[in-house]
């Protein structure tokens, strides 16, 4: 399964994530002021047999009285395709009759939905989405308070294998560490499904999945340059351009396949790397604007038709 989307409803503040989540999940939030409500849940993770975190269910979209609440979530088209649902449900209050039936797309999802103070959650394993998605609440008799709902999330589903290959998962997961203020939706597989790779993250569509570009340019990002980005051989082209990372350039010459390497506007300092001369397909070397040390090595500097900056 490859993530799509995690949602805390109602919620108008950060990400909620570790230490708050164990599995350092990233649940974003969902800001609504006409129908957000907040309050402290009593709800049990272990009551759950994924394990949210107790505080997504401190926040949560509660319907008008009498009305349906309608959702356009996730909030980006889908592919036509089959897809895990979850949704997370607590009642704001301890004793209430808070009834109603949930829809996806106009299709009956659930009905008759009972939420209380405990907490309780619905899924699908296969439900066909396409484009834009809608989740209605709608109010179910004899209930005497409207529908509210706290928190989902969807998967996309994709065959066995066709997954990322586990050295470039690896090697991600290293950089996304040495990195702050990341994008998002960094989390999960960062190829699958096709159309919903991680943000700046272009994969191969062959039977092997592997990351060909990493573009990552002006994202804000501060850090540092991990040895483990030699690990993703399948890369022709890099760019952490205009951001601010520390740090020396690591050793690339690991990357036969690299044509492009940008790092120019950053703090990087010490010196340019000689063993970047040895990558015979390296086209474009764009080192400028950094704090970088000592002469150009002469293999790159003689390297013919590379573009050196």
């Amino acid at each position: 399964m490859g993530l799509i989307a995690r949602t805390k409803f109602g919620s108008t503040g950060d990400i909620e994530r570790y230490p708050h989540d164990s599995f350092d999940r990233y649940w974003l939030p969902f800001p609504d002021s006409k129908h957000a409500v907040s309050s402290t849940q009593n709800v049990t993770s272990a009551d759950f047999w994924n394990l949210p975190p107790p505080n997504v269910f401190n926040t949560a979209f509660v319907a008008e009285q009498d009305a349906p609440l309608v959702l356009q979530w996730p909030p980006m088209p889908l592919q036509n395709d089959s897809y895990y649902v979850a949704l997370y449900f607590a009642d704001t209050l301890s004793e209430s009759s808070r009834t109603f039936d949930v829809y996806i797309n106009d299709y009956l999802f659930l009905k008759g939905l009972n939420v209380t103070s405990a907490g309780l959650s619905v899924f699908a394993t296969q439900w066909i989405l396409s484009g834009l998605t809608r989740v209605i609440l709608k109010p179910a008799s004899p209930s005497a308070l409207p529908p509210l709902i706290n928190a989902g999330e969807v998967f996309g589903l994709f065959p066995i294998g066709r997954l990322t290959h586990p050295r470039d998962v690896l090697a991600l997961e290293s950089i996304k560490k040495h990195l702050q203020n990341i994008p998002e939706d960094w989390n999960g597989d960062p190829c699958m499904p096709l159309g919903y790779s991680w943000t700046g993250v272009t994969c191969d569509k062959g039977s092997r999945i592997r990351v060909i570009s990493l573009n990552f340019s002006s994202m804000g990002l501060s850090g540092s340059l991990p040895p483990e980005i030699a690990n993703l051989t399948a890369l022709t082209d890099i760019s952490f351009a205009n951001n601010s990372l520390l740090g020396r350039i690591p050793d690339l010459s690991n990357l036969s396949k690299l044509e492009r390497l940008h790092l120019q506007e950053n703090k990087l300092f010490g010196l340019v790397p000689g063993t970047l001369g040895t990558i015979k397909t390296l086209r474009q070397l764009f080192l400028y604007n950094n704090s970088l040390s000592g002469p150009v090595p002469d293999n790159l500097l003689n390297k013919q038709g590379l573009t050196y900056r």
